[in-house]
């Protein structure tokens, strides 16, 4: 035999032992891991915050730190990361990596995936409809050919809010014209015109489209003549942004020395939530709220549109939805 064939002959044989040892040793590390030998890779932990915002996405940079239990690092780069973000069931994120290398001990891997806007209204309803409550969960997956075996990682945190428990109050407030002269032009009619004794608020019925308030308070008339309120506007923002407007018109009418229950429901448009949406990430998950109104009332023989300071809301909201506050 030539030296040349030797030569052929010797490193065919040295590529196939190779070869079948690389087979042998990928099938012992699967085995090794559904034996529990080999511990198999898993996410420790999750870190999301939001990124970049416009008027029709959001960014949610995730950063995923993968734990490795064994002393030497997987390379075969066919390690698959996924992960979810929801509240109160509404995704609104997912990503996927694969062909992820993981090292020995922990690897952190970054993702940034685009959330839609629109998921904010459909959101926002299930969280006023769970009274003000969302529970906000990551579900973090990582799978490895070899191991044949998904690892999973779940992190959750509840976001709460009191928004319409703040229109609650019993004490008396007056309410008066803008200019008090206007009064004097009535000899029956003293100031102020009218007090309002007594706020409450809850939910209506909510709908992804609409997030109706319904207020009720509590006026008495210390006049000596009938008083009638005939209209009640409002207007509601959010960092200055209109997610709420309109009137109701029905009349009530307070006899002399007499409290009477008005009452009103007003409407956050849903569909202004993902604009208002934006301005609460530009300003670090901040939102000024906002709520005026104006009664349209006839006592005398005269109509007067007064401010009603008693039903004015303004609000701080913070929220720290992923925890990075803490």
């Amino acid at each position: 035999m030539s030296l040349g064939a030797l030569k052929a002959v010797l490193l065919g044989s040295k590529l196939k032992i190779a070869g079948v040892v690389l087979v042998g040793f990928v099938g012992t590390v699967g085995l090794a891991a559904g034996l529990g030998v080999i511990g198999v890779p898993g996410v420790a932990d999750v870190h999301n915050q939001f990124g970049a915002v416009d008027d029709s996405t959001t960014e949610i940079e995730t950063e995923l730190i993968i734990d490795n239990p064994n002393p030497i690092g997987i390379s075969f780069g066919d390690a698959t990361v996924a992960y979810t973000v929801s509240m109160n069931d509404v995704e609104l994120a997912e990503g996927e990596r694969e062909g992820v290398e993981v090292g020995t001990g922990n690897t952190t891997v970054d993702l940034t995936t685009e959330m839609d806007n629109q998921a904010i209204p459909p959101w926002w309803a299930s969280h006023i409809d769970r009274g003000e409550r969302s529970e906000m969960v990551v579900d973090a997956d990582i799978t490895h050919d070899r191991f044949s075996r998904t690892a999973s990682y779940q992190y959750d945190r509840e976001v709460e809010t009191d928004l319409i428990g703040e229109f609650d109050s019993e004490e008396p407030q007056p309410v008066s014209p803008d200019d008090d002269s206007e009064l004097g032009l009535l000899t029956e009619v003293s100031d102020p015109l009218f007090y309002i004794n007594e706020t409450s608020g809850e939910w209506g019925d909510v709908s992804e489209e609409a997030t109706p308030m319904e207020i009720d308070f509590v006026a008495y008339n210390p006049q000596p003549v009938p008083l009638t309120v005939t209209q009640l506007e409002y207007e509601i923002t959010m960092n200055d942004v209109v997610v709420g407007g309109g009137s109701t018109e029905r009349e009530y009418v307070i006899a002399p020395d007499a409290e009477e229950t008005v009452e009103t429901v007003t409407v956050i448009d849903n569909d202004s939530l993902d604009e208002w949406w934006v301005t609460h990430l530009e300003n670090e998950q901040t939102t000024e709220l906002e709520m005026q109104f104006w009664l349209t009332v006839e006592v005398g023989g005269e109509t007067f549109q007064v401010p009603v300071e008693a039903l004015d809301h303004e609000e701080t909201i913070e929220t720290d939805i992923f925890g990075n506050e803490t």
